[in-house]
């Protein structure tokens, strides 16, 4: 899969593209609704299966003080993205000239020279151009004119609602993870590459991996986990306790995803691991002393067994 992040790396012998369009975080199942879409007209047509998304996301950039809350990370979304099949990846990069592109220069411009689409899909709410002024409607007119089809995709539902990244960021910010996967169709996880620490779970009793998680993480608290990594770590569905936050007990600021892996001891520093939310113990709290900190890990690691063996 060719991820592209400037115009300038490409040449004129690329190929026509069916081309899904969206901000696509979290890959849910609305999401894949459009790449199914998108990977059927690109074999029929025998184009190349693309997507076109943006980084940072839209909302974010317009509200830096309030960023959104990450489903997954860029890493992931690539990841994800090869899963599913892709062979071009267009990470624009949103800022303020990008943001002030007229809806016809967005479309002759990215949708028409740089991505050279034959079939465009988006979904049937879909929006573009500054100010968010074109729509579907728009996006067709424009199609007719410089030679690719519209194809809107309808919303796909859940509980008489739209799958969106909003309810999914709002169910986990709940601990609700069932009504969470059940929107992504999988799982929630967040992967990363297994960092350093200070080696204070070890000296605790509790060695932990830590991963940096997307800022800011749509979770936060302690779960009950299962954790998978490369074939050389035998880490496949692995029972776990992890804690996402700032760990104000010891005096942290910055977030950190900290994993606790029952029966575990082997290294896995430099490795890229991925790990899966079972279910929502408690909230991240403050501690008087690293003694009552510990006794509440117990008591967590203890809840996480008896909630991974149910």
């Amino acid at each position: 899969m060719d991820v592209i992040r400037s115009p300038h790396v490409l040449t004129d012998a690329r190929p026509d593209t069916a081309l899904a369009i969206g901000n696509f975080d979290g890959l849910h199942l609305g999401h894949q609704a459009l790449l199914e879409q998108t990977a059927h007209l690109a074999e029929r047509f025998d184009l190349a299966f693309a997507l076109m998304c943006f980084e940072p996301l839209p909302a974010t950039f317009f509200n830096p003080n309030d960023p959104v809350k990450r489903l997954m990370s860029v890493r992931d979304k690539v990841i994800g993205c090869r899963r599913a099949g892709l062979e071009r990846l267009l990470m624009l990069r949103f800022n303020r000239a990008f943001s002030q592109l007229s809806p016809e220069a967005f479309v002759q411009h990215q949708v028409v020279q740089l991505a050279r689409a034959r079939h465009v899909i988006v979904g049937e709410d879909f929006r573009f151009g500054a100010r968010a002024a074109g729509d579907v409607a728009m996006l067709t007119e424009f199609g007719r004119q410089l030679g690719f089809e519209v194809h809107p995709v309808a919303a796909v539902m859940t509980g008489g609602q739209r799958i969106a990244s909003t309810r999914i960021r709002k169910a986990l910010s709940e601990g609700d993870l069932a009504a969470a996967e059940a929107m992504l169709g999988r799982r929630y996880a967040i992967g990363g590459r297994v960092l350093r620490g200070q080696q204070l779970g070890r000296d605790l009793g509790y060695a932990t991996i830590n991963l940096r998680p997307p800022l800011p993480p749509a979770v936060h608290g302690v779960y009950a986990v299962r954790v998978n990594g490369p074939a050389s770590t035998k880490l496949s569905n692995h029972p776990g306790v992890a804690s996402i936050g700032q760990r104000p007990t010891v005096g942290g600021v910055d977030w950190l995803l900290e994993v606790h892996l029952f029966d575990y001891d082997g290294l896995l520093y430099g490795q890229h691991v991925e790990v899966e939310f079972v279910s929502h113990i408690r909230a991240e709290a403050y501690f008087d002393s690293l003694d009552a900190m510990v006794e509440r890990m117990h008591e967590d690691a203890k809840m996480a067994r008896t909630q991974l063996q149910a």
